[in-house]
């Protein structure tokens, strides 16, 4: 009760792997000797390995966004026609970039909640059949749903459009088959599933993608995707990288590799799925049911409490962060998040913590109940 450990539960950045953080402390390499060169080529290499890509891959010191921008300026001209789809606050993300841009966007607007179908996709494809692309968010954190990003490649897949997925939190918490699926661009970050702080960001980027920038005639200069890749096949960045924040990343990339992607999206879903048996079970309710994603789920607040409640007395009585609702959801939702280097024990303290906080402010709440419902799923995968 006296001392409070600062637990991090937000859907980025997330909890750092303690190796790589250690890792940070040998940071005064120089990036341009052969000892940094070794550890940028294994970085993307190992990058490559656990997206399970034969494209290439690219890493650029910048939050994510930084790799969202990099794909619309390398890859477009003013005027080309796209198609954006906006489920929630990183979608609108995806809107603004392209408007930034000059591009003429046909943006697929769904409420907060639910997400954009693969029909939908399809029908905007066959409308307009010069587009060059379409942008969607994996997994949109901002409402804790995810896209059915297979059923939309297959459809991008029989016309020449591109396909740029955000999956900034959809790395590590659900499957993508870049190469199977026909993902042309797909963008990560390091403070989501990577478990290292905010600063890098990455792309794989396929031949399909790369055509595009031959004609492409938006300006750019940092971010720069042919001279990145030549950089990058010379075992450099173009530009003086986060040294730090690279060993961190080798670091990261190891455990993944040891544990395995597939496990690391695993733990996300069961996590997830916990969750929502818990709070279900608690009397509340999730805000998309129909679509819930696994990096992280947003519940909706109970009728009469503010979500921003539950949030300050996470922080206030127990040290921990969570999520608020963004934009419009502020106040409506708070958002557990499950992705990277969080484990079940985190969960039943999470759970824990919610049912205190829930009967502190009224909620007829029994104690144990959700911790429960959060161990039923746990000790059915432990069977397995």
């Amino acid at each position: 009760m006296y001392i409070r450990k600062q637990r991090l539960l937000t859907p980025g950045p997330t909890p750092l792997y303690p190796p790589a953080l250690h890792a940070m402390m040998a940071s005064d390499i120089h990036h341009r000797t052969e000892d940094f060169r070794r550890v940028y080529r294994s970085c993307l290499a190992d990058l490559k390995e656990v997206m399970a890509t034969a494209n290439d891959v690219l890493l650029f010191a910048a939050s994510g966004t930084g790799a969202m921008d990099a794909s619309v300026s390398n890859l477009f001209s003013r005027g080309d026609k796209v198609i954006v789809c906006c489920a929630g606050k990183f979608g609108e993300r995806w809107a603004e970039i392209a408007k930034a841009y000059g591009l003429d966007a046909n943006v697929l607007i769904v409420p907060y909640g639910q997400v954009v179908s693969p029909a939908q996709v399809e029908a905007a494809l066959a409308a307009e059949p010069a587009t060059k692309a379409v942008f969607v968010q994996a997994s949109e954190t901002s409402t804790g749903a995810a896209h059915d990003i297979r059923a939309m490649a297959a459809a991008i897949a029989k016309t020449p459009a591109v396909f740029i997925v955000d999956a900034i939190t959809g790395l590590g918490t659900m499957p993508l088959d870049i190469d199977g699926w026909g993902l042309d661009v797909v963008i990560g970050g390091s403070q989501k599933a990577f478990m290292i702080p905010p600063g890098l960001a990455f792309l794989s980027i396929s031949p399909k993608a790369w055509k595009l920038a031959e004609t492409a005639t938006l300006p750019h200069y940092y971010f720069n995707l042919k001279k990145e890749k030549k950089s990058g096949d010379a075992g450099e960045s173009s530009w003086t990288p986060s040294t730090a924040l690279i060993l961190a990343l080798a670091e990261a990339l190891r455990y993944v590799k040891q544990i395995g992607m597939d496990k690391l999206i695993r733990n996300a879903q069961l996590l997830a799925e916990a969750t929502r048996a818990a709070v279900l079970k608690l009397g509340l309710e999730l805000f998309a049911p129909g679509s819930p994603g696994s990096s992280v789920t947003a519940v909706k607040a109970p009728a009469g409490l503010d979500s921003s409640v539950i949030v300050k007395e996470f922080r206030s009585r127990f040290g921990a962060i969570i999520a608020n609702g963004q934009g419009s959801m502020k106040g409506q939702i708070f958002r557990i998040a499950h992705l990277g280097y969080f484990d079940f024990m985190d969960l039943f303290a999470v759970i824990a913590g919610l049912e205190l906080i829930l009967k502190a402010n009224g909620l007829p709440v029994e104690f144990g109940a959700g911790v429960a419902a959060a161990e039923e799923i746990y000790q059915k995968a432990s069977q397995q």
